[in-house]
């Protein structure tokens, strides 16, 4: 696999990174908290806080062989994947218009991919 190809999977991990972290911020803010600062110092809000450095730090090293001009096409998948976690994880649904703009999304990745 190419170097293009690999970053670009390295850039996919980053945006899947930041969108569980993006859940469980939403989980921990549908709890109830004890003070205001259990509600952002407990270890849902930590975690998700860490997992986006971690985010942060696989897209500079993705850029490193990427043009900046196609990240925000990749970064364009969190969409999708907040959308289908929402889904599963907290039994959000999916309306047409909703539906109509993930398809619209995969069509323009898929596009800008040929």
């Amino acid at each position: 696999m190419s170097e293009y190809g690999i970053s670009v999977l390295i850039l996919l991990a980053s945006v899947l990174v930041a969108s569980v972290s993006q859940i469980i911020l939403k989980v921990s803010a549908n709890r109830e908290h004890e003070s205001r600062i259990k509600e952002y110092l407990n270890p849902l809000v930590i975690t998700a806080y860490v997992m986006l450095l971690g985010s942060t730090v696989l897209t500079m090293l993705a850029l490193r062989h990427l043009p900046l001009s196609h990240q925000p096409l990749y970064e364009s998948a969190s969409y999708i994947f907040v959308s289908v976690m929402g889904f599963f994880l907290l039994k959000e649904r999916f309306t047409k218009k909703k539906l109509l703009g993930l398809a619209l999304i995969l069509a323009g990745i898929f596009i800008f991919s040929l």
